[in-house]
């Protein structure tokens, strides 16, 4: 249960994501800096160790979002989908992801959709997992938005589509706090529709904004609903040189 939206700029991209989740689930961790491989990241983390969002030094950002409308399978043993970034994140640049995703071992996990966003490359880049086959969808560097929902997929993406078409006719989305105004959002109303989302059983948790230029990294993030008011914590990332990668 997330939205995620990309917005492109001239030197880089601004990217929001909110994480929906049942309300007894474990709160997720802030961001942090890890270490994979000879990669620096910054990552939120879930209490396993694994994570839903995350961006490395080369300007590469994973977003996972989970696949509800297309139905699970049984399996006797599944591995959370929360280890797929972690996994990645060493990666700089799309073919890399493409060429670590195809023997990895899927099967255990349920039906996910992976968003990258490569910045050098000003590419954007789905891998979408049905539980049985990997397909990959190039879409273009432009404004775009992606939605799932435990409750009603197909009606959480028309309304808050709806409500992404309406603010990008208000509001130039180059301008002032676009994304997160749209990701606080309560539009028709504050419920299960909305992008800011809020049920009895699940609701919005926190807010995730990563800003990327030619030089470095800055990931915002609010630990609660960005309705609420909640305090939003900043963390930065140097960018690796393209001329002079590591």
């Amino acid at each position: 249960m997330c939205t995620l939206t990309f917005n492109p700029r001239d030197r880089g991209f601004a990217l929001a994501m909110n994480r929906d989740e049942k309300r007894a689930r474990a709160r997720g961790a802030p961001p942090a800096p890890r270490t994979f491989g000879n990669t620096n990241a910054l990552l939120p983390s879930e209490s396993g160790g694994g994570t839903w969002i995350g961006v490395n030094e080369h300007a590469v950002c994973l977003a996972l979002i989970n696949w509800y409308s297309v139905p699970s399978q049984p399996r006797q043993a599944l591995s959370s989908r929360g280890g797929v970034i972690p996994s990645l994140l060493d990666a700089p640049d799309a073919q890399s992801v493409r060429e670590r995703l195809k023997p990895a071992p899927l099967s255990s996990k349920n039906p996910f959709r992976l968003i990258g966003v490569f910045a050098r490359e000003k590419a954007v880049v789905e891998w979408q997992w049905n539980g049985r086959r990997l397909e990959v969808v190039e879409h273009p560097w432009a404004l775009g938005i992606w939605i799932s929902s435990g409750f009603d997929e197909p009606g959480a993406q028309q309304a808050r589509g709806a409500t992404f078409l309406r603010r990008r006719i208000e509001q130039d989305p180059s301008q002032g706090d676009w994304l997160r105004q749209l990701h606080a959002s309560h539009i028709p109303e504050a419920g299960a529709y909305s992008v800011c989302m809020h049920r009895a059983d699940a609701a919005t948790v926190s807010c995730s904004e990563i800003t990327v230029n030619d030089e470095t990294v800055r990931f915002a993030y609010c630990d609660g609903p960005p309705c609420s008011g909640a305090a939003w914590t900043e963390s930065q990332l140097a960018l690796l040189s393209a001329s002079n990668p590591r």
